[in-house]
């Protein structure tokens, strides 16, 4: 992602021209930090070297998560994750050939942050599934209880694709990803801290390699 504190930052172009041979194939950023035209290129780039894009909305209402997706369908975006599940949301993105992966439990804040019952959380996910949610926007280590535990429960007892998005910022929580093996996970704002070395290119490289 190239996002930083949940916005896409303003050389988004220029960082994702560095990247554009890397072997991973999911790119993306969020709905704020950029002015659309520079959204349609960015997400053209990365079509055009045929990366699967991903529009992360940080959103708590039903009408900016439409408004949102809105922009995800004039971007030519792949899968739009985020916004509070909305049927509405979930038809639009059906009719445009968009995939949906919400939220789930409660999100609030900008970074977000999730709090909620780890069984209610569950429940949430599978029943947005059942009414046709492609997968799950999960926001595992935002958890203000055991995320570790979450994540784990999330992951095996939702039957659709889940992704762990935020604060993955160490390679103590890579080894965990990696052995709870998530359909995908994002790295943002670690990238830009260094976290995982010095070059944006040389850290996504690195935990490919590393996770693989």
């Amino acid at each position: 992602m190239l996002t930083y504190n949940d916005m896409t930052v303003e050389n988004a172009n220029e960082i994702f021209q560095q990247c554009k041979e890397s072997s991973v194939k999911y790119w993306g950023f969020k709905e704020a930090g950029l002015p659309l035209p520079q959204m349609k290129d960015l997400c053209e780039e990365m079509r055009k070297y045929g990366k699967t894009t991903f529009l992360e909305v940080v959103a708590y209402t039903e009408e900016e998560g439409l408004e949102s997706a809105q922009i995800a369908v004039d971007c030519g975006f792949d899968v739009l994750m985020g916004t509070i599940f909305s049927e509405k949301i979930l038809d639009f993105c059906n009719r445009n050939s968009l995939r949906y992966m919400p939220f789930v439990g409660e999100i609030t804040g900008r970074p977000s942050v999730l709090q909620g019952d780890a069984d209610e959380i569950v429940a949430e996910a599978n029943e947005y599934v059942s009414k046709g949610a492609y997968g799950i926007d999960l926001l595992g280590y935002r958890y203000v209880g055991d995320a570790s535990n979450l994540i784990r429960r999330v992951v095996k007892e939702v039957s659709a694709p889940v992704c762990v998005a935020g604060s993955i910022d160490s390679y103590e929580r890579l080894d965990e990803i990696k052995s709870i093996s998530p359909w995908a996970f994002t790295i943002g704002s670690a990238f830009f801290n260094h976290k995982f070395g010095d070059g944006f290119d040389e850290q996504v490289e690195k935990v490919k390699k590393y996770i693989s």
